[in-house]
């Protein structure tokens, strides 16, 4: 109201930041076609990336982090000073219940929670030294998504689609399936000040089973002629484009171009989500023909299939059950059996179709568990130094990178922190993590924030 009928210098100021405001964000957004291909900042070595979240923080010591001596002083006092992590306090070391074994000609060590990921452990690029700075998981799991553990921020995903736009232009650039709705809930997958183009389209929730689980608002599509839909989106975009005459406004223009990808969406989606036409082996492959594996399985096939259509980021959430503070022996093995066959499944997949060699693999929580006991047979939280992997284009494959403590509980050699591991995401695809940016309230912001550096020991 006040930049459309303020008088004097007052309103002349605000309407003139208002419009340099908006000049930086239709220059930054395209946003006469938001989501179109851009260029790279450097040839890119990644196309796409599948995150695969494991909500809740497992136990690195319990699944790629093997600690002989964490075994042989089972049972004693920890030998140095416990940082101060969550809740009650925890005890004497633990051992892990489940036995180690080396696999793949790179022998690296993967636990017996895990034997069809390790059939798959010479294409992975384990990174052990992982560090974070928050130990809640509201707040580790927004550094993770977002790098801040403190402020609303993009999250990752909409900062590469933003960089790169996306291949297909009847499908949304950034795609999450089954989101937390806990600790950050949407936040973890918002545009935040990005134009809302590039916010992450949710399938479902975690609450709702993935077969369940659709690209929203194309359901009825069949109910109303699409001859007559198209009218109506011409009639809407007409008066949104009459408003827009009297100033810019990106959330206006990023609506409008939110309704034409919905009825885009409405042709391209249903064939899309129906996965009849995979074959019996697949799908089995993918465990969608077993109780505890078909959830995560079906993600998982979702996953290929979308990136396989040009989807720049698709994340795939197991939420959230790996917080484990006790009965870590029961449901760290029940979220493993339900997981490592679809990530096994998937990883073979991509690399038997050639997408592996242009897509990047991402498997991680927020943050890991501690090696001393809380209560009998639990963990409680740490972020000090825990476990993520890399998988796929560009990065090494078959190696271990960086270390924890002869306990496991700091991370001490090669350490990556969450924005070191922005920062080589973002690289891999092209993007320099410094030149990313975007201005809002009066300073450029990046994903990194003013931290991080590319991990070059894991590049290929």
């Amino acid at each position: 109201m006040l930049q459309v009928s303020a008088a004097g210098f007052g309103g002349l100021a605000l309407a003139g930041l208002a419009n340099e405001e908006a000049k930086a964000d239709t220059a930054k957004s395209s946003a006469a076609d938001p989501l179109s291909l851009k260029e790279t900042h450097f040839p890119a070595k990644a196309k796409r990336v599948i995150f695969l979240f494991m909500h809740g923080g497992p136990s690195q010591v319990d699944t790629f982090d093997y600690k002989p001596l964490l075994e042989r002083d089972h049972g004693k006092p920890l030998p140095f000073d416990k940082p101060l992590i969550f809740s009650s306090p925890t005890g004497n070391l633990l051992k892990s219940p489940w036995a180690f074994q080396q696999y793949g000609q790179s022998g690296a060590w993967v636990s017996d929670l895990f034997p069809h990921v390790a059939q798959c452990v010479d294409d992975l690029c384990i990174i052990n030294g992982m560090h974070g700075s928050n130990s809640r998981h509201g707040g580790a799991l927004l550094e993770l998504h977002t790098g801040s553990d403190t402020f609303v921020r993009p999250s990752m995903g909409s900062w590469i689609t933003y960089g790169l736009g996306t291949e297909n232009q009847d499908l949304p650039g950034f795609i999450t399936m089954c989101p937390t709705l806990s600790h950050g809930g949407v936040n973890a997958f918002s545009s935040a000040f990005l134009p809302a183009v590039y916010s992450g389209t949710p399938l479902g929730n975690a609450s709702i089973p993935s077969d369940q689980a659709r690209i929203p608002f194309i359901d009825n599509a069949e109910k109303q002629p699409r001859q007559l839909q198209r009218l109506e989106l011409d009639l809407l975009r007409q008066m949104n484009r009459e408003r827009l005459a009297m100033g810019p406004d990106s959330v206006l223009e990023s609506r409008i171009e939110s309704f034409e990808l919905a009825f885009r969406l409405q042709t391209t989606a249903p064939q899309l989500q129906d996965i009849s036409d995979e074959t019996e082996a697949t799908q089995k492959r993918y465990g969608l023909d077993k109780l505890t594996t078909k959830n995560f399985g079906r993600q998982c096939l979702m996953a290929r299939r979308f990136i396989e259509r040009g989807v720049r980021f698709v994340q795939c959430t197991h939420s959230y059950k790996w917080d484990q503070h006790t009965a870590l022996k029961a449901d760290h093995s029940r979220n493993a059996l339900e997981v490592d066959q679809p990530i096994a499944a998937l990883l073979t997949d991509l690399k038997e179709r050639g997408l592996l060699n242009e897509t990047l693999l991402l498997w991680g929580g927020e943050f890991g568990r501690t090696p001393v006991a809380q209560g009998d047979d639990g963990r409680d939280h740490n972020p000090q130094g825990y476990t993520m992997w890399l998988a796929g284009a560009g990065v090494k494959s078959g190696i271990r990178y960086g270390k924890t403590d002869d306990y496991g509980y700091f991370a001490v050699e090669n350490k990556v922190h969450l924005h070191d591991l922005h920062a080589t995401l973002l690289h891999l695809m092209g993007l320099d993590h410094h030149r990313l940016t975007f201005p809002y309230a009066g300073r450029d912001f990046r994903l990194t924030d003013v931290h991080g550096e590319v991990v070059q020991g894991i590049l290929s």
